[in-house]
């Protein structure tokens, strides 16, 4: 095989490397093609960008991947790929890559110092550091150098050139760097690097600087922006001219909402939340206010927009909480349901309908796609090695059952996925099974079971998403474990199992077998809409007319990219199968994870409890949305964003402008007469709107957040340098000019206004409410319009945010830290305040604690019985012992204190 690497490619040291680390004979040749003086013609459709590095093979084939390349030499050395490599190539190639052509335009070509480059890299460098700290490996994957290590070094030579170019405080980086640099195929490579950047520093120059995506961006620091052209100048004063007639007429709302013909019609879907428990604020922003934020930005644009969601109510994760609260599944379901719809109509989650699965539409909807399966052959009949616990007399599904994971060991692993390496696994898989229920060890045993024949829907599934990748937007996550479920071969997957809480199975023979949670759950989607209209078929029978979006966390995406679309694909009735599949990461709680039992991390029906509003935990959430990678909730950063990006920028920059109108205008918008510093600001705005659009169209909501601040500052800067409250002092121009900023300003704060209504809707509407912005010029036009003309009235204007202090932060972060259970025992429950509202004695009090105290014994009898495992049983315990203590004080006696916990 022949390698041409042309040496200004910043490509070069990766693949020089990896080929250096090959067996193979490799034959390395800088510039063209062997012979020639010069470089070799790109491959047809290839950007410009420095020419790309070629591997010919010997059977003829070609590799012009630069990453694909280095695969190729790893798999030479016998090293396959892992997801783990798989996953830091495509964070390389999407995430790295852009961030470091960045940073060497700044450096080579406009001669930046390296804090400026490094800027640009902060947060992925932070996020290196963070992976490399927390795996406790000495490399990316593993404690050997694999091909993700290399490639990621190879982006980042050019920029960094040696380990002292790192910041001091990311030391376990500095470790890895300089082990890679030392590494021998590393350090040869790197020998080529002067000749290579000057070859690069000749292409950048000729070129412009590299379009860097806004997650990139520093947060404090602009990058270079685009130079502004004459036709971006005309095109924006016109669009300002056009006024409210840019702007979309209102649509009248429809009930309900159904597909028109000839309109974009745009289905969005949520993950359905699991009843069994609070959504904590990662399960948020995963799923339901990613989908609002959609939603609502798509009926701004006037589409056609239905949008539902709703609880998951079957299956064994409902059953097993049923138990451990004494309830019966469906009272359970019914707790949890007005529970989720409290939450989510506090974070102002604009659902059409939010709906539940335990309906007679599902089971309808549900039995009529398995039918049709059963009909057309693509159900399988099998025997299942079934866990069964001998001493509850019940086969064990899934979430009854718990051990170690057989791929990575994490020890916690439920029945059908582990929560550490997100593998699906069957519970028999498991090393050290347990009973969930009552901690005995299950028995394998056989059962028939019904199977959905993936293998044989598998053409369908490539076919279709070959043509649904061409067309629609799918997350490179969503994409990336996809196709790791393709390239392992479909297998045949169970829908059935032996529970009594689910959906029939309306076949002879399993008529005492429910439907599996994830055959039966993505159905829900349908049967909520059939909930809400009759003519739901109109939506979900009717891909040619409509698109439909669906969210989630990753976690889920197998079941809404695969099985599910086998289910519809394999029924063969028409159906809408998702265009654009939309998944983020994990968001994590501060350094670990959401957990309500050790009361580490913020619930939905806590958050409101904070005194924070709901506007404010939608913002920040917003901001930090993992995207391209998981983040974390940080209540230091919290404060941070409220009060720099909120008040300080937002905020100030809006109540300044409506003010200025108040103070100097008397409440009226004085006459604008624009000058050339003024139609560029309106071309900068506009720049920044068409961005905030093509990023929402690409459901990019984290980056579109950012365009919005951007215009934020934008204002904030034009007021700081025009001074309209000196130049209201001085002679007519300068009263003149105090107008002319002022005008514009306003329009930019009335443009923000709905700019704003997809993240913050109620920040939003009281924008609206204060600069009395009529209804039908509250849309979204291409620019910035002209809003409020020369004459228009405002109202009061107010402060939109209140500033957070560091003492109510702290204590925020000390309550939801998991510390209280590190607080005394329950014998230490200090006597009721003087001023409550039941004195000692009081028997209405007594009578209540008594009942209660009743209540919680004879669930902590049920678990004990049931045995259950004993952190759940002692938290019960713990509750039973505070209400006996409660009401011994009510009563007037001292309370005991509980056997082992006497003070000595």
């Amino acid at each position: 095989m022949r390698l041409r690497v042309p040496p200004g490619a910043p490509a070069a040291l990766k693949v020089l490397a990896a080929a250096g680390a090959a067996p193979a004979p490799v034959r390395p040749h800088l510039g063209g093609p062997a012979g020639e003086s010069g470089t070799f013609t790109p491959p047809p459709g290839a950007h410009s960008q420095p020419r790309g590095s070629r591997l010919e093979l010997d059977n003829g084939t070609v590799l012009f991947s630069a990453n694909a390349i280095c695969q190729y030499f790893y798999l030479c050395r016998g090293e396959e790929p892992t997801d783990l490599t798989t996953q830091w190539l495509e964070w390389e190639a999407t995430e790295l890559q852009p961030a470091v052509a960045a940073a060497l335009y700044l450096r080579l070509v406009q001669g930046r110092a390296g804090p400026d480059t490094l800027g640009v890299l902060q947060h992925l460098l932070a996020h290196l550091e963070q992976h490399l700290a927390r795996s406790g490996s000495t490399h990316l994957a593993g404690d050997a150098a694999s091909v993700a290590d290399v490639v990621v070094w190879g982006s980042l030579f050019p920029v960094l050139q040696d380990e002292t170019s790192l910041p001091s405080e990311l030391q376990v980086l500095r470790s890895w760097f300089r082990s890679m640099s030392l590494w021998e195929p590393c350090r040869d490579a790197a020998a080529l690097l002067p000749e290579a950047l000057r070859e690069l520093r000749t292409h950048l120059a000729q070129h412009p600087p590299p379009l860097l995506n806004p997650r990139h961006e520093p947060q404090d620091e602009e990058g270079p922006e685009r130079t502004l052209t004459d036709d971006d100048i005309a095109a924006a004063v016109d669009i300002w001219a056009q006024g409210p007639a840019a702007l979309p007429p209102p649509r009248q709302p429809r009930t309900p909402v159904l597909p028109v013909e000839g309109e974009r019609n745009v289905l969005i879907t949520s993950a359905l939340p699991y009843v069994n428990n609070v959504p904590h604020l990662g399960n948020i922003i995963g799923c339901v206010l990613s989908a609002d934020t959609f939603a609502r930005y798509c009926r701004l644009r006037n589409w056609n927009t239905l949008f539902v969601c709703g609880t998951d109510e079957y299956g064994t994760a409902t059953e097993t909480r049923a138990l451990e609260e004494g309830l019966s599944p469906q009272e359970l379901c019914d707790r949890y349901h007005a529970v989720h719809a409290d939450v989510y109509t506090w974070f102002r989650i604009s659902f059409d309908h939010f709906g539940r699965t335990t309906t007679p539409q599902q089971t309808r909807i549900a039995q009529d796609i398995f039918q049709r399966l059963l009909a057309r052959g693509f159900l399988l009949q099998d025997t299942l090695e079934q866990l069964r616990c001998e001493s509850c007399g019940r086969y064990l599904a899934d979430r009854f059952v718990e051990g170690t994971c057989p791929f990575c060991g994490y020890a916690e692993a439920r029945g059908d996925q582990c929560d550490k390496c997100g593998k699906l696994i069957n519970a028999v898989e498991l090393k050290n099974p347990q009973c969930k229920l009552c901690r005995g060890t299950p028995v394998v045993t056989p059962t028939q079971h019904l199977f959905l024949d993936l293998p044989k829907l598998e053409g369908q599934l490539e076919a279709w998403l070959e043509r649904t990748w061409a067309s629609g937007d799918w997350t490179a996550n969503a994409r990336h474990i996809t196709r790791t479920w393709l390239r392992d071969g479909l297998k045949p997957r169970c829908i059935t199992r032996d529970l009594t809480w689910g959906t029939p199975v309306p076949l002879d023979g399993f008529r005492d077998k429910v439907f599996y949670v994830w055959f039966d759950a993505p159905i829900g989607y349908l049967s909520i809409t059939a909930n809400y209209t009759e003519q739901w078929e109109r939506w979900w029978k009717n891909p040619q007319q409509v698109e439909l979006y669906n969210f989630m966390a990753k976690d889920n995406v197998p079941f809404h990219s695969v099985v599910f679309p086998c289910s519809l694909l394999g029924a063969d009735d028409n159906y809408t199968l998702v265009k654009h599949l939309i998944a983020t990461e994990y968001l994590n709680y501060e350094d670990g994870k959401f957990s309500k039992s050790r009361g580490v991390g913020v619930f939905g029906d806590m958050a409101k409890d904070t005194g924070i509003p709901a506007d404010v935990w939608r913002f920040y959430l917003l901001y930090l949305r993992p995207e391209g990678q998981d983040s974390a909730f940080s209540w230091a950063d919290l404060l941070l964003k409220n009060n720099s990006e909120l008040l300080n920028n937002l905020g100030n920059f809006i109540n300044r402008a409506g003010m200025f109108v108040c103070k100097f205008f008397a409440g009226t918008v004085p006459d604008m007469v624009l000058t050339a510093e003024d139609q560029r600001l309106l071309a900068r705005l506009t720049l920044e709107i068409r961005q905030y659009h093509q990023l929402m169209e690409k459901v990019r909501i984290r980056d579109a957040l950012r365009c919005v601040l951007s215009i934020s500052r934008h204002g904030n800067q034009y007021i700081q340098v025009n001074e309209p409250w000196k130049r209201i002092k001085g002679d007519e121009r300068d009263r003149q000019r105090a107008g002319t900023v002022t005008g514009v300003a306003v329009n930019v704060a009335a443009a923000l206004a709905a700019l704003l209504q997809p993240f913050v809707p109620g920040v939003s509407a009281a924008i609206q409410g204060q600069l009395r912005i009529p209804p039908e010029r509250c849309g979204l036009g291409p620019g910035l319009t002209c809003t409020l003309p020369a004459g228009h009235r405002v109202g009061t204007v107010s402060p939109l945010f209140q500033k957070l202090e560091p003492e109510q932060v702290e204590a925020l972060r000390q309550r939801f830290g998991g510390t209280q259970a590190k607080e005394p025992p329950p014998a230490s429950v200090p006597t009721p305040a003087p001023n409550t509202s039941a004195a000692p004695g009081d028997p209405k009090l007594i009578q209540e604690l008594t009942e209660q105290v009743a209540k919680q014994g004879n669930l902590v009898r049920q678990l004990k019985a049931a045995q259950a495992e004993k952190a759940q049983v002692d938290a019960q315990v713990a509750k039973l012992l505070e209400l006996k203590q409660q009401l011994a004080l009510a009563e007037g006696r001292s309370p005991e204190v509980p056997k082992g916990k006497r003070k000595k």
